[in-house]
């Protein structure tokens, strides 16, 4: 799971995505947080996950059918 991830309560599906997932370098306590909260699903490739609802940590759980178990 991913350290953004820790503090919910559920496990998120492995299909959601957003920017900071794809950067190679170690956090800089020096530069400020960039508050990407965007995310997405990459069956679906959209901000909406195929059975319609809105893509985020907290709405990507195990209740959903669409829901891929994390690695």
């Amino acid at each position: 799971m991913h350290e953004r991830f820790k503090e919910l309560p559920h496990d998120v599906c492995n299909c959601v995505r957003w920017k900071s997932l794809f950067y190679q370098s170690e956090p800089d306590p020096s530069v400020p947080p960039a508050y990407d909260n965007s995310y997405w699903c990459a069956m679906t490739q959209s901000v909406l996950g195929p059975d319609g609802q809105v893509v985020e940590p907290e709405n990507c759980r195990p209740e959903r059918g669409c829901f891929k178990e994390p690695f």
